[in-house]
């Protein structure tokens, strides 16, 4: 007993110390710079991530390494070689997730493409941009919800209540985001079911990093919101048709069913890779 109420109050001092501490960083660095004021999407979005990784990274290593032990293996960041190779394959799922719901919306929910003046070079330029900004969010997040939290309650009350447990958090931690929905919250926290099992497989963290990012830069270069956050982006805009609880509607993809059928079959497809002994 006493080493699951260990786990779960490390982990909320983790979790919700480090959102305070990120929260308190970035108040105090936007209001030195001056940089809500200057206003634009990304460069908010940019700060917000770098406090969010050092913070986060920081308690990793304090509360992850020093308070409970826990050693680089046990988050799968090594060997290099195989995270490597596990965050391209993690990529590759994300982006074809995220496609596949946005190309459906398509015929069964007439979204289109349409140019906004803008050009390709401009697009890959932003696109690049946007991955440097996605790429730390990514990371923060992972570390939040698929890194110490998710080992320290696996260890004490098993792997598949820790996963359902942290799933639900990582939805209910975006009800704040613009046009959040019912369907939005329930399809995060698959998404989070989606990462935290790929989180278990060879790859680790390396492999639920590059999913989350696959999935968001995908939706971001396809210029859609992402969880509701509007990123810019030129040369093409996306009109998402509608219902909206079938191809998400101002909230992105991840407000509608499509998406949900999409991130369940990626949750199958990822649980069948994960090794019995390690969720059997």
């Amino acid at each position: 007993m006493s080493r699951r109420i260990a786990a779960v109050g490390w982990s909320l001092f983790f979790v919700a110390g480090g959102l305070a501490l990120s929260l308190y960083l970035l108040r105090l660095v936007a209001a030195s710079t001056r940089l809500a004021a200057s206003g634009g999407a990304l460069p908010l979005a940019a700060l917000q991530s770098v406090s969010l990784l050092l913070v986060f990274g920081a308690l990793s290593w304090l509360i992850g390494g020093k308070a409970l032990g826990l050693k680089a293996q046990d988050f799968g960041v090594i060997p290099v070689s195989r995270g490597v190779r596990g965050f391209g394959r993690g990529f590759v799922l994300g982006l074809l997730l995220a496609a596949l719901a946005m190309a459906v919306a398509v015929p069964v929910g007439h979204a289109a493409w349409r140019g906004d003046g803008g050009g390709i070079g401009a697009w890959v330029a932003t696109l690049g941009a946007t991955a440097l900004v996605l790429l730390p969010a990514a990371l923060a997040e992972e570390l939040v919800f698929r890194g110490v939290p998710l080992v320290a309650l696996s260890r004490a009350f098993g792997r598949r209540p820790s996963l359902v447990v942290l799933a639900a958090l990582f939805g209910l931690g975006h009800l704040f985001n613009p046009g959040i929905t019912a369907l939005g919250v329930t399809n995060i926290a698959l998404a989070g079911l989606f990462l935290g099992f790929a989180f278990f497989t060879p790859g680790g963290l390396w492999t639920s990093t590059g999913a989350h990012l696959g999935w968001n830069l995908t939706v971001a270069g396809l210029a859609a919101p992402v969880s509701g956050l509007p990123l810019p982006m030129p040369w093409i805009d996306y009109v998402p048709g509608g219902p909206n609880w079938l191809t998400g509607g101002s909230f992105g993809p991840e407000g509608g069913i499509l998406a949900y059928l999409c991130l369940a079959a990626g949750a199958v497809l990822v649980a069948r890779r994960i090794p019995q002994e390690i969720l059997p």
